[in-house]
């Protein structure tokens, strides 16, 4: 195991604290302030492939980022008008705070802490995950619980430093947190042996292999040590925006349930149901109750896809990431993923 020496904790402790205690950003309208903008201001990951990273022509690509452009969908009937600004860990939540964005869509966990305490507010849960350990082949090991006296890679301003205490603590694992304060840096420490382990969203981890040179040469360990919601964030106290974020948000899952795609969204146009016929606008004024065209859901989903469309195209068996729907999986299929009715 690395004798690495500990990196002393301070700022990543200290831009906790900021990110507990900042005094939430004045309320305010943000629809009418994204509207004279004529822009969604989106927070996402600088690079986490499969979330959130810059393809080889420089377009923000990822499962993320479309939900941005549903809500750019939602908002203007078309998924270009947002631009996404790159946010790290440490700093995120005091972005959306001050009004340098409009909402967060960045793999964030959410918590009660963050939820009453930072002025904040959740929308629906995008994905849900937990925490893991990633290690080289070439360590050898196959299990937490051969970790102990293991130097472990972190970031600042996250909630994987209490996770892996509460894990550890209790199982007597004796451990060395080493800090890194960007993502490149916490990545390229464990890619060259300055750390034995990698500790992030099992999602995240998937991403960080994607891009190493030989991805064969790192294992994820079995062991899940934390519950970790994933879900985009938006300011307090401006309930049109959050319902908006949020519904956009159950558009995508409800279209999945009902057999809705981008391919045959014009066809659903002459469905008999109910529920889709309010969904895509076809009766009722669901979109004038969150002051949006009443095909604001058509617009999301025929331009980006269900659920399950963007799960897939992004983060998929068939993707880089290689990830299994598991409890990302419909309700009705199994999984945890469920949207309230619209009506």
């Amino acid at each position: 195991m690395s004798k690495f020496i500990t990196k002393v904790v301070a700022f990543g402790l200290a831009a906790a604290a900021f990110s507990v205690f900042a005094a939430p950003a004045s309320a305010q309208a943000t629809l009418e302030a994204v509207r004279k903008r004529g822009k969604v201001l989106c927070g996402v990951s600088p690079t986490a492939p499969g979330f959130s990273y810059a393809d080889d022509k420089g377009v923000r690509q990822g499962f993320d980022v479309d939900v941005c452009r549903a809500v750019s969908s939602a908002v203007f009937g078309a998924p270009d008008k947002v631009d996404f600004v790159p946010l790290n860990t440490n700093v995120r939540f005091q972005g959306l705070q001050s009004g340098e964005v409009d909402l967060l869509s960045r793999q964030t966990t959410a918590t009660f802490s963050r939820d009453t305490s930072l002025g904040l507010d959740f929308a629906p849960v995008v994905f849900y995950d937990g925490q893991g350990l990633m290690v080289s082949t070439k360590l050898g090991v196959k299990s937490a619980s051969e970790l102990s006296q293991s130097a472990v890679c972190i970031l600042p301003g996250t909630t994987t430093l209490q996770n892996l205490e509460d894990y550890f603590k209790p199982r007597n694992i004796k451990y060395e947190a080493v800090v890194f304060e960007n993502p490149d840096e916490w990545r390229n420490a464990f890619f060259s042996g300055r750390c034995d382990v990698i500790t992030t969203d099992r999602s995240d981890l998937a991403s960080v292999r994607a891009i190493a040179n030989d991805p064969k040469q790192y294992v994820i360990l079995p062991e899940t040590i934390s519950k970790e919601p994933l879900a985009p964030v938006v300011r307090q106290n401006d309930s049109n925006w959050r319902d908006i974020v949020s519904w956009t948000v159950n558009a995508l899952i409800a279209a999945e349930e009902y057999g809705i795609t981008k391919g045959n969204i014009d066809e659903q146009l002459n469905s008999k149901d109910p529920e889709v016929q309010r969904l895509l606008g076809v009766n009722g004024d669901l979109g004038k109750m969150l002051s949006l065209d009443n095909k604001w859901a058509y617009n999301a989903i025929k331009q980006l896809g269900n659920y399950g469309e963007l799960f897939e195209r992004h983060l998929g068996e068939k993707t880089p990431l290689g990830l299994t729907r598991g409890p990302n999986q419909l309700w009705n299929k199994g999984g945890l993923i469920y949207s309230p009715p619209f009506r």
